[in-house]
Formats: structure tokens, C-alpha cells, sequence
């Protein structure tokens, strides 16, 4: 036990500047913030390639338009958050998931897609009826899409993933919920690796790098400041975007 503790607490990690293996910009959650997004794209060095961290949809007003311009774009890779879980959950179970979408944000979700008359509170044959809706608005090739979408990407000594991951497990370990959802340990415990995690998820007053963690969501849909970070393998260069 206690050979097993030192392990874990006794050594401080030492973690060398993050280094994917070609140039990335990492992108926080947009939620809707169809403007920031727009304002930030062009700040991006022409060869970083472009990384989401995920949760496109809810809270803000033009879900819609995001999911829209993100899937166009073949050069793009976007990860899954917790949000378009959720919004899958709803479209495979509207009745049993739909609650619940509503409550964290779906509801502006659905108005981005036109949809009309969407209250928090609908029966079961409301929400069915509203998920129909919603699929004949989405079509086929978005869905597809989104269903698609996978939790991580890891390149060099970098993981990008929605909410963290379990520090004491390898960076190819990893449980998709953890990916998506978070680890109690994330932020309290550093990884032994060397692997550098960047993610979105919990919204941060500015985008920092510290220990091996680096936090992009700036809660855009309520500051209005999207955030993103530039790794080339010097030291993180953070951009950001308002309305």
C-alpha cells in the first residue's frame, strides 16, 4: 500500500513542452457560438491542423449553422462531447433521453434547426414527434456524421479528448465516458507519462496550460470569448474570439 502510494504522489511528473506529431490548434467548445467560431478560424496558422474538442451544440443560439459548417469541412477533425451524446441519446430515445437533453441546452438546439413550439416540459408522444422533426431537418448525412464522431486524438506526446481522462490509465485505455464526461482525478492528479491532455468541458476564465493539462473552454455561449490553443512543439500560443 504504501510502496503503491509513492508511486502515485511520491514523484512529481515531468512533462516536456507538448509536441504533436505535425503543428495542431485545438478549439474549445462552440456551443452555438456560430460568430466567435467564424472570427476565430481565421487566426489559425495555415499549417496547424484544426482539432474540436466537441460539444458543437446546445446553450448557444446556431447549433445548426456550426454542425453545418464543421461537417463541410473534410480538414477538420471533431471529437465527440458530452452534448452530441447527449443529442444521440435523444434522437435514439427521445422519450427516456429527452428530458434531460432539454435541460442542458437541447432546447436551443432544436430552435437552431427551425424547429417550433419546444418547451421544457412535452409528453412522450410530443418529444417522438419532435425527434422526427428534427432528423427530417438534420438529414441523413449529418446524422451520419454525428454518430461518426470519435472521443480523442492522440499525436506525439498530446491527447485531445472532450473532458480529460483518468491519469492513471495509458492514453490508449481510456473509456469513452471518461473521454466525454470526465474523471474525478483529472485535474487533481498528474498523469506519470508525460502525455499532455488537452480538453474543453469545464469552462476556465482563460485558456492556461499547467501540468500537463491544458483547459480551451472559455464558456463562449455566456462570456462570448471562444478560445483555442496553437501547438507546434514550443511553448502553447492561445488565440481568442469574440462575437
Amino acid at each position: 500500500m504504501l510502496s503503491s502510494l509513492f508511486q502515485r504522489f511520491g514523484r512529481r511528473a515531468v512533462f516536456s513542452n507538448p509536441q504533436p506529431d505535425t503543428p495542431i490548434c485545438v478549439i474549445g467548445d462552440v456551443h452555438g457560438c456560430m460568430r466567435q467560431l467564424e472570427n476565430l478560424l481565421p487566426q489559425i496558422p495555415q499549417d496547424h491542423h484544426v482539432i474540436f474538442v466537441g460539444d458543437y451544440v446546445d446553450r448557444g443560439e446556431q447549433s445548426a449553422d456550426v454542425l453545418r459548417l464543421i461537417q463541410s469541412r473534410s480538414d477538420f477533425t471533431c471529437l465527440k462531447g458530452n452534448h452530441e451524446d447527449m443529442m444521440l441519446a435523444f434522437l435514439s430515445d427521445p422519450e427516456q433521453n429527452g428530458p434531460r437533453w432539454l435541460r442542458f441546452g437541447g432546447l436551443q438546439t432544436l430552435a437552431s434547426f427551425a424547429l417550433k413550439g419546444v418547451r421544457a416540459e412535452m409528453s412522450g408522444d410530443e418529444l417522438v414527434e419532435c425527434r422526427d422533426t428534427l432528423l427530417a431537418e438534420m438529414g441523413h448525412e449529418l446524422l451520419e456524421w454525428l454518430k461518426a464522431l470519435k472521443p480523442f486524438q492522440h499525436t506525439g506526446n498530446v491527447l485531445v479528448t472532450h473532458a480529460g481522462a483518468n491519469p492513471n490509465t495509458s492514453a490508449d485505455q481510456q473509456s469513452e465516458k471518461t473521454l466525454m464526461w470526465g474523471h474525478p482525478d483529472f485535474r487533481s492528479v498528474d498523469r506519470q507519462d508525460g502525455v499532455w491532455v488537452v480538453y474543453g468541458h469545464t469552462i476556465v476564465d482563460r485558456a492556461t496550460a499547467h501540468r500537463g493539462r491544458i483547459a480551451v473552454d472559455t464558456g463562449a455561449f455566456a462570456t462570448g470569448v471562444l478560445s483555442a490553443v496553437c501547438l507546434n512543439g514550443g511553448e502553447p500560443a492561445f488565440i481568442t474570439a469574440r462575437p
